[in-house]
């Protein structure tokens, strides 16, 4: 009897310290931690804009996301689903209908009423060209719904507000990873109010229904967010404020870590992790492996639209060693476009030996014997995928030499390289990606597909285009069975390996150090997660 009375209480005694159990769960309320204070987060860049739809890089979604609340979340761990905006959903037979149960009593940041209408804003926004708040590139809308509205793979048919806090999606074909689509940061519900308010400039001036609320950002140094006190999910946030602090070097803002200046940092260098680690006063993170980073080559431009230019330069390579130089061990080496992670990898595809010789024969028969002459582009930011873009792009010239290929090495900063590439301006260009969903269809459609070749702000910016990878990627968007996606995406690694339109470089486990008083951080895989359930014990 004393045991089970002991056990009883054990047992009581942990749920009462339970905290908020997922992302996108109405929170409980922590009993442990305190609330309160200021959390500054030390990053490589500044955000491009604060309008989540209209941004792909991971700079301006971590801050978004803190923001915004999405119709579904993931867990904080995990890309599995679970409620947010939507307290439950169901889809019919067929996958071509979608009913979601909303929240009630959920305001905006403005004041405004979040319900089913304002979800069918945000969607007719992003999806309608027609819309007059279309405005932007929706890059993201394009590269998970397969374009636009009247596009011919366009997903979604309409959306459509059966009640006030009930609204449905009524799609053109199924679409196997739409639920996790809808939980992608981008997806996040924006104040119609406020879009028909500041129109273009609603990225300086985002109004949500997340956790905090915007206050002011100075540009290339700040973003600072604010406690919202009418969060729907009650107990949180904990902090009052959220400051996002860009240092662009990676060695100076872990020099500002440790003096104190700010509380948590991504971008760690790998060869300070050690240092972290032997420092009593701080604590590493280490992010889950999802991501890519690669060099595209635009198979638009000539000598790279000939595959054998391309087999070539892979021979060159040495992965290994840039791994051991520049990632600390905390890599591995590349061979497919998406990470082994995720579920349909193919790791019967074997990478590009380094055979100079054999990289030099294929120039031959493609007419270059002597090799050429073009650009290699990397950018200056750090990046969760990229640490240090100038040292790999130094190392990827030298080995580039050794067949008679000479590369000048070209940077811009992070948001024209962004926009340059995305426009095809590149002959070859560093690039990376952290997966967003956890569905293959995240990295191999969306990077690597004929639809996402769209310019100003192409997914796909190699420019590839094969018909026959089309055809199997669109199949395993519209299949419902796990066995058969996984084989079709199998097959289509196979064909990106033949193709060659990258070199995949590594998959890396990114570091994040932070001061021991930071209780409740989660480093999330996709590269963003909210500071809702973070709090500092001072």
């Amino acid at each position: 009897m004393l045991l089970f009375f002991a056990l009883v209480l054990l047992w009581v005694l942990a749920a009462c310290g339970q905290q908020t159990g997922s992302k996108g769960e109405p929170g409980q309320g922590g009993t442990a931690a305190p609330t309160g204070g200021t959390l500054i987060f030390g990053r490589g860049a500044d955000s491009t804009a604060l309008d989540p739809i209209n941004v792909t890089d991971g700079e301006s979604l971590i801050v978004t996301d803190n923001i915004f609340n999405t119709l579904v979340d993931y867990k904080p761990d995990s890309t599995e689903v679970v409620p947010s905006l939507a307290k439950e959903w169901k889809s019919s037979e067929d996958g071509l209908t979608w009913t979601f149960s909303l929240q009630e009593g959920v305001k905006f940041h403005d004041g405004t009423d979040f319900d089913a209408e304002a979800v069918v804003y945000n969607f007719n926004r992003w999806m309608d060209p027609n819309h007059p708040q279309h405005k932007g590139d929706f890059g993201y809308y394009a590269y998970m719904f397969g374009g636009f509205k009247g596009d011919p793979g366009h997903v979604i048919k309409e959306v459509v507000a059966k009640d006030k806090y009930t609204v449905e999606f009524h799609l053109n074909f199924p679409q196997a990873p739409f639920l996790n689509n809808l939980a992608m940061s981008p997806f996040g519900i924006a104040s119609p109010a406020a879009i028909e308010k500041y129109g273009e400039k609603f990225g300086d001036h985002p109004v949500g229904t997340g956790p905090f609320k915007f206050v002011e950002w100075k540009k290339g140094d700040s973003i600072t967010l604010e406690k919202n006190p009418d969060y729907w999910k009650k107990g949180l946030p904990k902090l009052d404020k959220v400051v996002f602090r860009s240092i662009p070097d990676n060695s100076n803002r872990f020099t500002a870590l440790k003096n104190g200046e700010i509380d948590l940092m991504d971008g760690l260098n790998p060869e300070d992790v050690p240092s972290v680690k032997s420092n009593d006063k701080l604590q590493l993170f280490l992010r889950p492996s999802m991501n890519v980073a690669y060099l595209a080559f635009n198979t638009k431009v000539k000598p790279l639209d000939d595959k054998r230019v391309r087999q070539a330069l892979n021979m060159t390579v040495n992965k290994k060693e840039i791994i051991d130089s520049f990632f600390a061990g905390l890599a591995e080496p590349a061979k497919n476009p998406m990470p082994p992670s995720l579920w349909g990898y193919n790791d019967q595809v074997e990478d590009y030996p380094v055979d100079l010789e054999k990289a030099k024969s294929l120039l031959a028969e493609a007419g270059y014997p002597n090799g050429f002459e073009t650009d290699l582009w990397y950018m200056t930011e750090p990046r969760p995928y990229m640490p240090n873009g100038q040292k790999v792009a130094e190392v990827l010239q030298a080995d580039f030499a050794k067949i008679g290929v000479k590369v000048n090495l070209v940077t811009y900063d992070w948001s024209t390289y962004l926009d340059k590439t995305g426009n095809g301006e590149h002959p070859m260009a560093l690039m990376g990606w952290t997966g967003d969903n956890g569905d293959p269809d995240n990295f191999l459609y969306v990077l690597l597909d004929k639809d996402n070749t769209r310019t100003p702000d192409a997914g796909n910016i190699a420019f590839y285009v094969n018909d026959a990878l089309h055809d199997l990627l669109i199949r395993a968007q519209r299949s419902t069975n796990q066995e058969e996606r996984i084989q079709l995406y199998m097959e289509a690694q196979k064909i990106i390996h033949e193709d060659a339109p990258w070199i995949p470089l590594v998959h890396t486990t990114p570091p994040i150090a932070g001061i021991k008083e930071i209780k409740g951080y989660i480093p999330h895989p996709t590269g963003t997660e909210s500071f809702e359930n973070v709090s500092i014990e001072k």
